[in-house]
């Protein structure tokens, strides 16, 4: 049952590795299928270096297990509500990479400071508010969907592809697991080069005008970044 799409997410997580976001097993990566709606997601706590695409789990969108033999991810309601939430997202990255989940655990989010940035988010990387103990208590995972939900506010998610978890670290989408996993990977960079660049004493961000620029010329009707057609 979606081989392609397990071997797919497959290939991502171990992707998350090789690109240096993860450690042991600290990450996932889901994809869901178009056609039947279904999930596949990262089994929970099974290591990189033994882990094999039949050990992918599919789920519906109520997070019940339709194949596989190990229990999904801890963080698959999170990834649930989100693909319930938004049609266009395909595919979901958890990390605790160093850098962006530095800025997490600061409760800040990530300014715009300049055009790698600006290549990438139309401002700033938003931090999410912390959970009430309540919402940890109960229904945690859910909430935490939730609360990403409540920043990305009336933005479109492919507009603004990640979100940093205050306390938590980073959640990124995109269509597909490839372009959620290069979000994650773009994110960490721009996470570790604003890091830098506050150290270097910087505080405030990017011209808008340069910000208009670089992000208008890779995203939007007249974006023309790239090979016409690609």
């Amino acid at each position: 049952m979606l081989e392609k799409l397990k071997n797919e997410v497959f290939r991502t997580n171990l992707d998350l590795v090789k690109k240096g976001l993860v450690i042991h097993t600290w990450g996932n990566v889901s994809g869901r299928d178009k056609e039947s709606g279904l999930i596949v997601i990262k089994p929970s706590g099974v290591s990189y270096e033994s882990m094999k695409p039949d050990d992918m789990v599919v789920i519906d969108i109520e997070g019940k297990v339709v194949e596989g033999k190990f229990k999904p991810s801890t963080d698959a309601p999170t990834h649930l509500i989100l693909y319930k939430t938004y049609d266009s997202i395909g595919g979901i990255v958890h990390t605790h990479s160093t850098y962006a989940t530095s800025w997490a655990q600061a409760g800040k989010p990530i300014p715009p400071f300049g055009t790698t940035h600006a290549d990438h988010y139309y401002g700033e990387v938003p931090c999410t508010r912390l959970l009430t103990d309540n919402e940890i208590g109960i229904n945690y995972e859910i909430n935490t969907g939730k609360v990403i939900i409540e920043t990305l506010g009336l933005v479109s998610p492919l507009i603004l592809p990640s979100v940093l978890v205050n306390s938590h670290g980073p959640f990124c989408w995109g269509k597909d697991p490839e372009s959620a996993v290069y979000n994650a990977v773009a994110l960490e960079e721009i996470a570790r080069m604003a890091f830098y660049t506050v150290l270097l004493g910087r505080t405030e961000p990017v011209e808008k005008s340069l910000l208009d620029k670089h992000f208008k010329r890779k995203h939007g009707k007249d974006a023309y970044y790239g090979q016409s057609g690609s």
